[in-house]
């Protein structure tokens, strides 16, 4: 009796498991997936040429202060690393002998000036008397050289008060342009001349320069696009920092090298660019992008897209049906991660970029457009 009721208990167990099979085979004859790819739809974008450049930003104006006098340094009025304006008092010289030789010099061209006057009375005097033979030739001639001497005396005496007045304005140093100026290399008290060397420097930031240099080749085919002339240039400048960010300000070509660098066959090129903000500081290094002001689209496809084969260039597309087809393609120049297509493919197509190594012509797939 025992061996019966195992025998029922096994031969349930076996049809039990048999009929799980059967469904699952037949669930899994129904369900079959399609692949997923990942694609980009085919677009015009501008693919006008550009090239990036290291650059270096540089000061239009660069002023190196010196004391054009000599004396004790009395005076400093500007904040170290600070802004100053054109005309600004920066240093200040000891003026008391220079006020003194300009009040020196004052009284020189009075005193010469009296001696001119009597020069004159005494030479119209002679000059009558001698009209009536009252006194001799010799007298007048003296009286004429006497006049001249008197007057050559008296521009004598105003050019030292000129020169005294000049040096007394250069013992204030005043800024002869708008920036930012450095650290004083001379202390207040000390005794500065035309030979102690520059006081402080000041250097202009708004505009300011950034200055890059082109490949002897890129600047040929520039100039073979009418992309660059002697006086003007149909390329704009872009600015990366170094931080990965784009500084907001385009800028403008305003010089291109008059010859090749022989050790470098490169040429130095200029732009200028507009920093009211002083993010641009002189010496730091960017990346300069010149991009073509002549707007030129293509259809461009990613790279990653791209395959090859015997017969060339080709990329597999998602059709109607969402069937997979092969396309020869005629490839352009590189642009970025992307290559211009000359030839094969339309606007609005649909091209695989992931999962191409899943599927071939005739598949039918599952298409996920990629996120731009």
């Amino acid at each position: 009796m025992g061996g019966i009721r195992l025998g029922l208990v096994a031969a349930l167990l076996f049809g039990s498991a048999a009929y799980a099979a059967d469904k699952s085979s037949k669930s899994g004859a129904t369900t079959s997936t399609k692949p997923s790819v990942i694609v980009a739809t085919v677009a015009n974008r501008d693919v006008s040429k550009q090239r990036t450049y290291v650059g270096r930003v540089a000061a239009v104006k660069t002023v190196r202060l010196t004391a054009r006098v000599e004396g004790t340094l009395e005076k400093r009025d500007f904040k170290e690393g600070g802004f100053v304006k054109k005309d600004d008092l920066l240093f200040l010289i000891e003026q008391d002998a220079y006020k003194a030789a300009v009040a020196q010099s004052r009284a020189d061209v009075a005193a010469t000036q009296a001696q001119l006057k009597q020069a004159e009375v005494d030479y119209e005097r002679d000059k009558g008397l001698a009209a009536t033979n009252d006194v001799t030739k010799q007298t007048l001639d003296a009286a004429v050289a006497n006049r001249d001497v008197a007057k050559a005396n008296v521009q004598k005496a105003k050019a030292a008060l000129a020169a005294s007045s000049l040096n007394l304005g250069y013992t204030e140093i005043r800024s002869p342009i708008a920036g930012r100026i450095s650290s004083a290399n001379v202390d207040v008290g000390n005794l500065v001349g035309p030979s102690t060397g520059t006081l402080a420097t000041i250097v202009s930031l708004d505009p300011i320069y950034v200055t890059f240099f082109v490949s002897e080749r890129d600047l040929i085919e520039a100039r073979k696009a009418g992309l660059v002339r002697e006086t003007k240039a149909a390329l704009t400048p872009h600015l990366q920092l170094a931080d990965g960010s784009t500084y907001t300000q385009p800028g403008k070509l305003d010089y291109v090298g008059i010859e090749i660098g022989q050790g470098t066959d490169t040429i130095e090129v200029r732009a200028q660019f507009k920093n009211s903000k002083h993010v641009l500081i002189p010496g730091q290094f960017v990346n300069v992008t010149l991009k073509s002001d002549k707007s030129q689209t293509a259809i461009v496809v990613p790279q990653i897209a791209l395959q090859n084969d015997q017969s060339g260039s080709y990329v597999l597309i998602v059709g109607e049906n969402d069937k997979v087809a092969k396309r020869k393609v005629t490839l352009g120049e590189q642009v970025g991660a992307d290559w211009v297509i000359k030839d094969g493919l339309k606007e609005g197509e649909k091209v695989i970029v992931q999962g191409i190594q899943k599927v071939s012509p005739g598949v039918v797939v599952n298409p996920v457009q990629q996120k731009s």
